[in-house]
Protein backbone atom coordinates (compact mmCIF):
# COMPACT_ATOMS: atom_id res chain seq x y z
CA UNK A 1 0.00 0.00 0.00
CA UNK A 2 1.31 3.42 -0.94
CA UNK A 3 2.69 5.47 1.97
CA UNK A 4 0.96 8.62 0.67
CA UNK A 5 -2.42 6.88 0.67
CA UNK A 6 -1.81 5.68 4.22
CA UNK A 7 -0.96 9.19 5.38
CA UNK A 8 -4.09 10.60 3.73
CA UNK A 9 -6.23 7.95 5.45
CA UNK A 10 -4.49 8.59 8.76
CA UNK A 11 -4.96 12.35 8.58
CA UNK A 12 -8.62 12.16 7.56
CA UNK A 13 -9.36 9.58 10.26
CA UNK A 14 -7.37 11.42 12.92
CA UNK A 15 -9.09 14.73 12.19
CA UNK A 16 -12.49 13.05 12.37
CA UNK A 17 -11.78 11.40 15.72
CA UNK A 18 -10.04 14.50 17.08
CA UNK A 19 -13.05 16.68 16.27
CA UNK A 20 -15.47 14.15 17.74
CA UNK A 21 -13.30 13.68 20.82
CA UNK A 22 -12.92 17.39 21.50
CA UNK A 23 -16.67 17.88 21.16
CA UNK A 24 -17.42 15.01 23.54
CA UNK A 25 -14.82 16.29 26.00
CA UNK A 26 -16.14 19.83 26.28
CA UNK A 27 -19.78 19.94 25.14
CA UNK A 28 -22.83 18.84 27.10
CA UNK A 29 -24.95 15.94 25.85
CA UNK A 30 -27.80 18.09 24.53
CA UNK A 31 -25.45 20.09 22.28
CA UNK A 32 -23.75 16.92 21.06
CA UNK A 33 -27.13 15.46 20.12
CA UNK A 34 -28.09 18.70 18.37
CA UNK A 35 -24.81 18.52 16.39
CA UNK A 36 -25.67 14.99 15.22
CA UNK A 37 -23.65 12.96 17.72
CA UNK A 38 -26.77 11.17 18.86
CA UNK A 39 -24.96 8.02 19.93
CA UNK A 40 -24.15 9.63 23.28
CA UNK A 41 -27.78 10.33 24.13
CA UNK A 42 -28.67 8.97 27.54
CA UNK A 43 -25.10 8.14 28.53
CA UNK A 44 -23.60 9.46 31.79
CA UNK A 45 -21.65 12.70 31.31
CA UNK A 46 -18.44 11.19 32.69
CA UNK A 47 -18.66 8.29 30.22
CA UNK A 48 -19.16 10.73 27.33
CA UNK A 49 -16.03 12.60 28.43
CA UNK A 50 -14.15 9.27 28.67
CA UNK A 51 -15.15 8.43 25.11
CA UNK A 52 -14.01 11.88 24.01
CA UNK A 53 -10.60 11.59 25.66
CA UNK A 54 -10.22 8.09 24.20
CA UNK A 55 -10.97 9.41 20.71
CA UNK A 56 -8.41 12.19 21.16
CA UNK A 57 -5.80 9.65 22.28
CA UNK A 58 -6.69 7.43 19.32
CA UNK A 59 -6.30 10.34 16.92
CA UNK A 60 -2.86 11.09 18.36
CA UNK A 61 -1.99 7.40 18.11
CA UNK A 62 -2.82 7.38 14.41
CA UNK A 63 -0.29 10.10 13.66
CA UNK A 64 2.41 10.62 16.28
CA UNK A 65 4.13 7.22 16.53
CA UNK A 66 4.78 6.89 12.79
CA UNK A 67 5.53 10.58 12.30
CA UNK A 68 8.11 10.73 15.10
CA UNK A 69 9.42 7.19 14.49
CA UNK A 70 8.89 6.34 18.16
CA UNK A 71 7.17 2.99 18.76
CA UNK A 72 5.51 3.04 15.33
CA UNK A 73 3.72 -0.22 16.18
CA UNK A 74 1.33 1.92 18.26
CA UNK A 75 -0.27 3.34 15.10
CA UNK A 76 -1.80 0.03 13.98
CA UNK A 77 -2.79 -0.65 17.59
CA UNK A 78 -4.57 2.71 17.78
CA UNK A 79 -6.24 2.04 14.42
CA UNK A 80 -7.46 -1.38 15.56
CA UNK A 81 -8.79 0.04 18.84
CA UNK A 82 -10.71 2.73 16.98
CA UNK A 83 -11.96 0.15 14.47
CA UNK A 84 -13.17 -2.01 17.34
CA UNK A 85 -15.64 0.64 18.57
CA UNK A 86 -17.11 1.47 15.15
CA UNK A 87 -19.46 -1.56 14.85
CA UNK A 88 -20.94 -0.71 18.26
CA UNK A 89 -21.43 2.91 17.21
CA UNK A 90 -22.96 1.78 13.91
CA UNK A 91 -25.42 -0.52 15.66
CA UNK A 92 -26.58 2.32 17.93
CA UNK A 93 -27.17 4.55 14.92
CA UNK A 94 -28.82 1.72 12.99
CA UNK A 95 -31.34 1.24 15.83
CA UNK A 96 -32.08 4.97 15.60
CA UNK A 97 -32.51 4.70 11.81
CA UNK A 98 -29.62 7.14 11.26
CA UNK A 99 -28.28 5.67 8.05
CA UNK A 100 -25.86 8.57 7.38
CA UNK A 101 -24.17 7.97 10.75
CA UNK A 102 -24.07 4.20 10.13
CA UNK A 103 -22.33 4.83 6.81
CA UNK A 104 -19.85 7.20 8.50
CA UNK A 105 -19.08 4.56 11.14
CA UNK A 106 -18.55 1.90 8.47
CA UNK A 107 -16.24 4.17 6.46
CA UNK A 108 -14.22 4.98 9.59
CA UNK A 109 -14.06 1.25 10.37
CA UNK A 110 -12.72 0.55 6.88
CA UNK A 111 -10.18 3.40 7.10
CA UNK A 112 -8.96 2.12 10.48
CA UNK A 113 -8.57 -1.43 9.17
CA UNK A 114 -6.68 -0.19 6.10
CA UNK A 115 -4.39 1.94 8.30
CA UNK A 116 -3.66 -0.97 10.63
CA UNK A 117 -3.03 -3.36 7.74
CA UNK A 118 -0.93 -0.86 5.83
CA UNK A 119 1.22 0.14 8.77
CA UNK A 120 1.71 -3.46 9.90
CA UNK A 121 2.66 -4.91 6.53
CA UNK A 122 3.87 -2.01 4.37
CA UNK A 123 5.72 0.23 6.80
Amino acid sequence: MNNTILWILQIITAITFLYSGICKSILPERILVAKGQTGVEGLPALFIKFIGVSEIAGAAGLIAPVYFHITPWLTPVAALCLAFIMPFAASIHYKRNEIKNVLTNLILFLFCILIAYGRLFFN
